[in-house]
């Protein structure tokens, strides 16, 4: 992930709206979560869980809520999304469960292994197919063998006909979500310019050459789809 740029600035405003800007949306991300909980409910009591592209830290929380007694490193380069991150964990009463890294992976000091890693709507801001594949590998080396990836991205095969269909309705949720038209016809053109959206089994298939088992789609929402896999036992 080193030197890579999100086409969204995540100045102070940015951050601190993030939350309520999406936040007619949260039907998506609560189901997400849902199956989420479910595909790692059977990880040992102590895990430790690494969240890249952590964000305002929804996910993390979502889980420390869940399971009292795991320990979460969260890894975000946007300082501004961090703070806020730090603020909903000390709000949660989590924080000694945290470690904070503002960064990316390359620079994320070495430890023990972890049980498994979220990326939620984080790696289709690499354009670059061989960044993505490096930036999944870097993932997997810091999971212990058969660690669990839960990945999720903005994914659909561009060259179909059915994809300006639900493109359409994509951004008409987003109208319904009370997003400002300019923003909306600002996601519409970034979609390929600045956003790599990729057919399904590219995504997996650059997922499972990264040092994964075979991808398990198990979400889709329109155009976000999430799969789960697991380090490969031999590397």
């Amino acid at each position: 992930m080193k030197n890579q740029q999100s086409a969204i600035v995540f100045d102070q405003k940015t951050a601190s709206a993030y939350d309520n800007r999406w936040a007619k949306l949260a039907p998506i991300r609560d189901s997400l979560d849902l199956l989420i909980r479910a595909i790692l409910s059977e990880l040992p009591a102590d895990a430790r869980i690494l969240c890249v592209g952590v964000g305002t830290g929804s996910e993390l929380i979502n889980l420390a809520q869940a399971f009292p007694l795991w320990r979460f490193t969260a890894v975000e380069p946007a300082i501004a999304m961090l703070d806020v991150c730090r603020q909903r964990v000390e709000e949660c009463g989590i924080t000694s469960r945290c470690t904070f890294h503002e960064g990316y992976l390359d620079s994320l000091p070495e430890s023990d292994s972890f049980e498994a890693a979220t990326c939620l709507v984080v790696s289709h801001f690499i354009m670059e197919k061989e960044e993505r594949r490096n930036f999944f590998n870097q993932i997997a080396l810091r999971l212990r063998p058969q660690g669990y990836l839960i990945s999720s991205d903005i994914v659909y095969d561009m060259s179909t006909s059915d994809y300006q269909s639900l493109l359409e309705v994509w951004l008409r949720m987003m109208k319904s979500a009370e997003l400002p038209e300019d923003d909306i016809e600002k996601m519409r053109a970034a979609y390929g310019r600045d956003v790599a959206v990729l057919p399904p089994q590219e995504v997996a298939s650059i997922i499972a050459s990264a040092g994964f088992d075979t991808p398990v789609l198990f979400f889709q929402n329109l155009l976000i789809h999430a799969w789960y896999s697991r380090r490969t036992s031999s590397n």
